[in-house]
């Protein structure tokens, strides 16, 4: 079942013809290239706008758009349950919203946002920047990849930095090295992907799947701020 009190939401933006929600996280100077941060299929959980705030303090606006419409939860048959009927098109929709949201506030500098994704959101992360093309200049995904494997790709521009556990359940090397040859087939882009001695959902302190590794989350994350500055600082 979903987890009472629902998500944390403090924003609406317009998408596609309708209303999204999120999480939106400034960082403390109020100026700093605009960041989309894609939820697990948890949803928009407490521990997920942490991450967001987390992001605003290292120097971004940072917005976490609602992809459950308020619904979270810790149990991951009913994560799958909320990640297999959310609409692909619909997620993707919103997702271009937050990115029309970030490019139009006061304080965002740059004409491009990045967005970082962990699982399912990792999927997301990269969907995003084939559909927005120069419009997201930098894509990390954590763990994950489009729900289609035969995705081809086509639009991306961005770099992508990309971190994958070698011990994950979810996602088999095998997998990312395939979308590591797909994207250079489709593009420009030679993606940047570390495999690391973990599981999958390694960087979620909340440590739901008990895979969470610290050691291996701070690498991740410094690697993650490097990559981010490198290109929308």
């Amino acid at each position: 079942m979903p987890d009472q009190g629902g998500s944390r939401q403090n924003i609406t933006f317009p998408s596609g013809g309708r209303q999204a929600h999120g999480y939106l996280a400034r960082p403390p100077q109020g100026v700093g290239p605009g960041l989309v941060v894609v939820q697990e299929w948890w949803g928009l959980t407490p521990y997920l706008a942490d991450v967001a705030d987390r992001f605003a303090a290292e120097g971004f606006t940072a917005l976490a758009p609602d992809l459950f419409g308020d619904a979270t939860t810790h149990d991951s048959a009913e994560g799958a349950r909320l990640k297999r009927e959310l609409p692909v098109e619909q997620a993707v929709r919103d997702l271009g919203g937050a990115v029309d949201l970030l490019l139009g506030l006061d304080g965002v500098v740059g004409d491009a946002v990045g967005v970082v994704g962990f699982c399912m959101g990792g999927g997301f992360a990269l969907l995003l920047a084939a559909a927005e093309g120069d419009r997201v200049t930098a894509a990390v995904p954590f763990y994950g990849l489009p729900p289609d494997p035969d995705f081809e790709y086509r639009g991306l521009t961005a770099h992508v930095l990309g971190h994958y556990g070698e011990e994950d359940q979810y996602i088999p090397m095998a997998a990312v090295d395939e979308a590591a040859i797909r994207i250079g087939e489709a593009t420009d882009v030679r993606p940047e992907f570390h495999f690391y001695p973990a599981g999958h959902a390694f960087m979620n302190e909340e440590n739901v799947l008990g895979t969470y590794d610290p050691l291996q989350a701070a690498i991740a994350w410094k690697r993650t701020m490097a990559f981010l500055w490198g290109h929308l600082g």
